[in-house]
């Protein structure tokens, strides 16, 4: 029993040291996209926390149409069509 336990215990240690190689060649491999990643992340957390929060929206446009009216009423006419263009993309897929 005990020799079996043994031999269980080199192949427990070889299998470490293997799966360790592999993930650091695996690291070495995704490094370049670490950052571009990091920041795609970062996006999407800010699009969901902006989602997640329609009063900053409504307070900056406030804040626009109070100060840049004609500013305001472009921009409002862009996000009218864009949400008009969405809803009939999702309404063909």
């Amino acid at each position: 029993m005990g020799n079996n336990l043994k031999v269980l215990e080199k192949r427990r240690q070889e299998l470490q040291n293997r799966s360790a190689k592999e993930r650091q060649e695996l690291s070495a491999h995704f490094e370049p996209w670490e950052k571009p990643l990091s920041w795609a992340d970062k996006g999407i957390d800010t699009v969901n926390f902006l989602r997640n929060n329609p009063v900053l929206w409504s307070t900056a446009f406030a804040v626009l149409a109070h100060y840049k009216p004609k500013l305001a009423s472009k921009a409002l006419a862009v996000g009218w069509g864009a949400m008009k263009l969405l809803k009939s993309a999702k309404s063909i897929i």
